[in-house]
């Protein structure tokens, strides 16, 4: 039996979730598009392992990044009996020049990777109310349309903007800067997480 990890990196391009792909090189599923990740050292943690293929394969590096789920299917990898643990990252910007798909249009994917990378969005958009996960999308400063963006990007759907806002301030996890950003019309003010 072989221990695997594989990475879902997220992050927002174009008002939409993105995740990075690579294409494989080697059989089996040569020259599809796999997640980032690969089989974990002798001596190594799974952490390290899931940092050090993320760096080797897309040069991404200083994510955030939070253990996912253990995949064990016998059959998910023709190769062999492995079994991979899984990771997400997220990005605030686009930190590679990799190949980058809307969550919504993914490619055909090697091995369980789809169903891998569902399951990783499922779970953001989960915690997306109950933590304060989105922020990690977001550059320190930000304004309150940045974050719904945000939000709505992960959960695939437009918010009441007033609605929206209101339980943002309610929940007390922003705090206001003394800083404005100019958009084209009205300024809007630049916000921190508390």
């Amino acid at each position: 039996m072989t221990v695997t990890v594989d990475v879902v990196l997220f992050t927002i391009r174009e008002r939409k979730l993105h995740l990075l792909l690579v294409k494989r090189a080697v059989k089996p599923f040569e020259g599809r598009y796999a997640l980032p990740g690969g089989f974990v050292g002798e001596d190594e943690s799974l952490d390290a392992a899931a940092i050090r293929k993320l760096r080797e394969e897309t040069g991404v590096e200083r994510v955030y990044l939070e253990q996912l789920y253990t995949f064990g299917d016998p059959k998910r990898d023709p190769r062999g009996r492995v079994i991979t643990v899984a990771y997400y990252a997220l990005a605030p910007t686009d930190p590679s020049d990799g190949t980058w798909f809307p969550v919504t249009d993914l490619p055909p994917l090697a091995f369980d990777h789809r169903k891998v990378a569902d399951y990783a969005h499922q779970r953001l958009r989960n915690k997306l109310d109950w933590t304060n996960v989105g922020f990690e999308l977001l550059p320190a400063k930000f304004t309150l349309s940045e974050l719904q963006m945000v939000h709505e990007a992960i959960l695939g759907e437009e918010l009441d903007k007033r609605n929206f806002r209101r339980k943002i301030i309610q929940r007390g996890i922003v705090k206001p800067t003394k800083e404005w950003q100019e958009t084209g019309r009205k300024p809007a003010q630049l916000y921190r997480f508390k």
